[in-house]
């Protein structure tokens, strides 16, 4: 066989078999991401109604409120354990296995409802309905702005860290200060710097995902830490935005 015509064979043959497994990498990846990403908002969707189940079934009980509210070692146990499993979830997540990992999140959820209860003593209910409704609406209009837009948000990140930091040390400053002035300036800051890591998240989980070579364990591990973060997200701009516009109790 002539010598050139058989490379000319080989590298035509190479380069076929090249395209062949480049199609179905990118099959594989088109076919993971959207049932990753229906993951990523079906687990935050879940852990959200498992904190508002949580938060008004303690709120409701009152043995539970005398039990959490009035012994303030069972409240910051509550508290510390709900910084333990957020750190514990995000540092060991490549050495739990995806069950783990989920009854964790799911763990957090219950707690983080626990020690929310104490919203009902405070806000009214319908204010607590209706601001968790504007929530809701921010919440999608800036998380689908991170999801289509084509601009790069990288730089929010930093920026939107920062000032977190900026407004968790001015909130600790603010105990022993008690100034309402402050309150107030944080719970804006607040809302911006949720609103804003909202489509910052958005945006970063959308770009995980997109790489994913399957939708196995691994990668449904690192969307259930993208659930976390919208999570987080919604929960504490919940918060803040019922600061502004909740009302409360007489």
């Amino acid at each position: 066989m002539d010598t050139k015509r058989f490379e000319d064979y080989s590298e035509v043959t190479y380069n076929n078999y090249g395209s062949i497994g480049t199609r179905e990498r990118e099959l594989a990846v088109s076919q993971a991401f959207p049932a990753l990403i229906r993951k990523v908002y079906l687990w935050m969707a879940m852990a959200l109604v498992i904190t508002g189940l949580s938060a008004y079934f303690v709120a409701t009980s009152p043995a539970l409120v005398n039990a959490i509210f009035g012994n303030q070692i069972i409240f910051w146990v509550l508290i510390l354990g709900e910084l333990g499993l957020v750190i514990g979830l995000s540092a060991a997540i490549n050495w739990l296995s995806l069950a783990t990992a989920t009854l964790m999140f799911v763990l957090y959820s219950v707690v983080n409802g626990v020690t929310l209860a104490s919203i009902f003593f405070v806000y009214t209910m319908s204010s607590i309905a209706s601001v968790f409704f504007i929530t809701a609406g921010t919440f999608a209009v800036m998380a689908a702005y991170g999801y289509f837009t084509n601009k790069d948000l990288t730089s929010w990140g930093r920026i939107l860290f920062m000032a977190l930091i900026g407004i968790i040390i001015a909130s600790v400053v603010n105990i022993f200060v008690g100034s309402s002035g402050l309150n107030l300036i944080v719970s804006y800051l607040g809302v911006l710097i949720f609103v804003g890591l909202t489509a910052y998240d958005s945006q970063k989980i959308k770009e995980m995902l997109l790489t994913a070579p399957d939708a196995g364990e691994g990668m449904q591990k690192l969307a259930l830490l993208g659930a976390l973060s919208l999570y987080l997200d919604f929960i504490n701009l919940f918060l803040y935005l019922l600061r502004i516009f909740g009302s409360k109790r007489d």
